[in-house]
């Protein structure tokens, strides 16, 4: 399915995922992730940024109350509901990645989160992000590589099945690899990476080790057997508070020239 016309979910699908962003959004380290995001951007009273990919709008909500002209977009519309429901002060509207609803240069911000691995053209994406933005503007990408759950389990190598199965079955799974050449390559400065990582002991990321045995099984790379054996140490694992989940999280930014 091409992410430029439809996201292709379904309306039980982007509740699943809305409660996905919400454990990401409340989990150990998510706020200051978020804020040093607010940092890199420069985010400074009446300043016009926009969040590709907004998801449940709360990074828009945190910009706009700290003063900008903050506006959220996605190519969701159930997703941009969502959004404005629970942040009726917010600007929410439906969009994709490759063509924003913005004049050339009106931007002073763009950020991205947990967005580029769903993209079928990041080069896209950035040169529009390129467009958008006044020189001088900042641009912050935020993401995860597919490939580096760290997940502690009884067997490593099912483990590293399901963790790589599960990658596949995303668009561009290493894309955060690629973001210092593509933002390079698209004329930006100022290129830095930086990485935060989040580790889990307790059942608080169970949704998203279900999700990634679930991926791994309806891939053909494990059984469905397998998937619910891992799965079920998993939870005995957090019902003991024996669960081990290290999630290195990318932050990308540069300035436009």
């Amino acid at each position: 399915m091409d992410e430029r016309q439809t996201t292709g979910r379904t309306a039980d699908q982007t509740d699943a995922l809305i409660a996905l962003l919400d454990i990401g959004d409340t989990m150990s380290g998510a706020s200051e992730l978020r804020a040093r995001s607010y940092e890199l951007l420069g985010v400074a009273s009446g300043a016009a940024v926009v969040d590709v990919g907004c998801g449940p709008g709360r990074a828009v909500a945190e910009m706009t109350e700290r003063g900008a002209r903050a506006v959220g977009v996605d190519v969701d519309e159930r997703m941009v509901a969502a959004a404005g429901e629970r942040w009726p002060a917010a600007d929410f509207r439906v969009a994709n990645a490759y063509a924003l609803p913005f004049a050339d240069g009106e931007l002073r911000g763009y950020r991205a989160e947990k967005v580029y691995h769903v993209l079928d053209d990041p080069a896209r994406a950035i040169g529009e992000a390129r467009r958008v933005l006044a020189s001088g503007g900042r641009i912050v990408l935020i993401g995860q590589d597919w490939d580096t759950f760290v997940i502690d389990a009884a067997d490593a190598a099912l483990t590293r099945a399901i963790v790589h199965a599960r990658a596949d079955l995303v668009r561009a799974p290493r894309v955060v690899r690629r973001s210092r050449e593509l933002l390079l390559d698209a004329g930006f400065t100022d290129v830095t990476v930086e990485v935060r990582t989040g580790v889990f002991t307790d059942a608080t990321m169970l949704p998203v080790l279900a999700d990634l045995a679930e991926g791994a099984r309806s891939s053909g790379a494990i059984s469905g057997a397998q998937a619910e054996a891992w799965l079920s140490e998993q939870r005995e694992r957090g019902r003991r508070g024996r669960l081990f989940l290290a999630l290195p999280m990318f932050v990308t930014a540069a300035t436009r020239r």
